[in-house]
């Protein structure tokens, strides 16, 4: 099943466990029974949470009001996973779900994986609540520690817009008005903070009835008929061009226009591991492995190009500084600069374009390709691939590029999708062929959100016979592991496998390069970084969520029995982990890191 035929049937997959409230009883309504009526409008699948008082009203309301009907309540250990699950979600079907959050303390849990989402640009309706606005309504101490005169100021500047309704009506209007800006280009979370006054109010008269449909209307960015001719004029005459596929969706006919778009005009292609698959990375027209930064052919090629178009590509910055050739044309395709504010600094620096193109970058792409007269792209012959080479063994263990090539031969050619990956992968381990391949990094470098994003992503690609794989970092699992109990609980099919090298490693490579830039000793490191003495049990930690457990493995044989035993679990419906034990070293991915002096992100 694609993600458009998903799209259609709701996205919900009949076999999940369902855990049924008793029959209800009462014919009062309260303002939070139409808070809850307002999601199921808003054809809202799933709201994550982990309980909290603030919103016991609308917790009852999800349970007592609505009973059987969605969103389907998915509990989690903690606020941060259950926002990390919508972002998940939001990766792989480009839809908002809803998450709940208590009060102020658990938007304080949550603002990290919020500003993830923020950075990865996915839609989700965050709803809040805080104690009583009205002081003579709030219970001595509790409510009080719980109520913030502005609580969306926690958030506000990572969030596309956030309300605080007095009313049920103006609850309703509020979550339309998320939901709809959410959704639309460029995406986002918004935020929505309920009065636990106002939840508890007993109404007189169910309000007014609305089309809630009419309260969202469709937003498409089509770009002007005389961009889109220049454009074509120029990229027929351009000798070497570039296309740079930023963020992209995962639509399956977006992915065959860019194809299309490419083979028409002999443009070479480059692609970014910091966002979801949106060209195939074996294509003949792709310029190198994709990676956190472009490999040096890619960046040679993009130096010499005289027409570079970019689909709404991250960092320009990062390819084209202003010191690269004037000469060149440079077309910037993006909704992005509606986002950027003061107070966040993800909109990256300002880098010459001389043609800025105000469109969704897939509605540019057709457009484009009518303009073309190209029809969608079939198939392509891809570029013979040799298998990940064994590393010279210097008796330093397994090492990353080990654990790809075993974990793609385990695979072998079944419809897989990697929802996460460390800092330490080379884009060359796998190829990418279909855009739910790879769903791209965590988005604002915050640790601890793999695992749950990875869960979400999971949900999502349930029922589309794809094999959901999350290769994670031991820091990265170590801060998120108890998301996982959420996939165990709920029955949603997942892959876990960890590139554990006991350190938060990417700080060590940090740590080594200031040593020498000091002349002190790079022998001191590991200090403050190594998490040996006592070595933590991951898979013991992974049984402890009802997940099956697999290592620690330390060698190649161990590895394949590992990984066959562990895809098997997955198959009859589990959540299965491997701890795979590599040795520390540099990457690829990292020594780029290291040569441009970039900073951020643990592993």
């Amino acid at each position: 099943m694609s993600i458009e035929d998903r799209d259609r049937s709701g996205g919900r997959d009949a076999s999940r466990p369902i855990e049924r409230p008793v029959e209800h009883r009462g014919n009062a309504l309260f303002g939070s029974d139409v808070v809850a009526e307002t999601l199921r409008a808003l054809d809202i699948p799933y709201i994550a949470l982990n309980p909290g008082a603030s919103f016991r009203g609308f917790h009852d309301s999800l349970v007592n009001h609505l009973g059987n009907e969605q969103p389907q309540m998915l509990l989690c250990l903690h606020e941060e996973h259950a926002v990390a699950i919508a972002q998940g979600w939001a990766k792989v079907t480009g839809k908002a779900m809803a998450v709940a959050v208590h009060s102020n303390v658990g938007l304080f849990h949550a603002t990290m994986a919020i500003f993830n989402a923020w950075c990865d640009r996915m839609p989700m309706v965050v709803i809040g609540a805080t104690g009583p606005v009205d002081a003579m309504h709030r219970r001595p101490w509790i409510d009080w520690i719980h109520t913030a005169r502005d609580q969306g100021a926690i958030v506000r500047n990572y969030v596309k817009w956030d309300d605080q309704p007095a009313s049920p009506g103006a609850a309703r209007e509020a979550l339309a008005r998320a939901k709809w800006i959410a959704d639309t280009l460029p995406k986002g979370p918004t935020y929505v903070n309920l009065d636990a006054g106002m939840q508890e109010q007993p109404l007189a008269e169910p309000p007014a009835e609305i089309e809630v449909a009419r309260l969202m209307p469709q937003v498409d960015y089509a770009p002007g008929a005389a961009a889109v001719e220049d454009i074509a004029a120029r990229l027929k005459a351009a000798s070497r061009p570039v296309i740079l596929v930023g963020r992209v969706s995962r639509s399956e006919r977006d992915w065959a226009q860019r194809v299309a778009l490419a083979e028409a005009t002999g443009a070479r292609v480059l692609t970014d591991l910091k966002i979801g698959a949106g060209f195939p990375t074996d294509h003949p027209l792709s310029l190198a492995a994709p990676g956190v930064f472009p490999l040096p052919e890619a960046q040679a090629a993009i130096d010499e190009a005289d027409l570079v178009l970019s689909l709404d590509w991250v960092v320009l910055q990062g390819v084209l500084p202003a010191a690269r050739r004037p000469g060149a044309h440079i077309v910037h395709v993006s909704l992005d600069h509606h986002l950027h504010n003061g107070w966040s600094m993800d909109h990256q620096a300002l880098t010459p374009v001389d043609t800025f193109v105000p469109a969704d970058p897939d509605i540019f792409v057709e457009v484009l390709c009518r303009q073309l007269e190209l029809a969608p792209a079939a198939t392509y012959e891809p570029m013979s691939q040799q298998e990940v080479s064994q590393p010279e063994d210097r008796g330093a263990g397994l090492q990353v590029p080990d654990l790809a090539r075993q974990l793609r031969r385990a695979v072998g050619d079944r419809p897989m999708s990697l929802l996460h990956l460390p800092l330490s992968w080379d884009g060359a381990f796998w190829p990418f062929r279909h855009p739910l391949d790879f769903l791209g990094s965590d988005g604002g470098g915050g640790i601890g959100g793999g695992p749950g994003i990875a869960v979400g992503a999971a949900l999502a690609l349930r029922g589309t016979g794809r094999l959901p794989i999350a290769i994670c970092g031991d820091g990265d699992f170590l801060m998120g592991v108890t998301a996982l109990w959420t996939a165990v609980h709920y029955r949603i099919p997942l892959l876990v496998v960890i590139a554990n090298n006991r350190s938060f490693f990417n700080d060590e490579v940090h740590q080594e390069r200031v040593a020498r830039m000091r002349d002190r000793p790079v022998e001191n490191k590991w200090i403050g970084m190594q998490m040996t003495d006592p070595e933590i049990d991951l898979a013991a930690m992974a049984k402890a969520q009802g997940a099956a457990g697999f290592g620690p493995v330390t060698d190649h044989a161990t590895m394949d029995k590992a990984f066959a035993d562990a895809i098997a679990a997955v198959d009859a419906g589990g959540v299965a982990v491997v701890d795979v034990r590599v040795a520390t070293g540099y990457t690829p991915a990292m020594a780029g890191a290291l040569t441009r002096e970039t900073g951020g992100g643990k592993k």
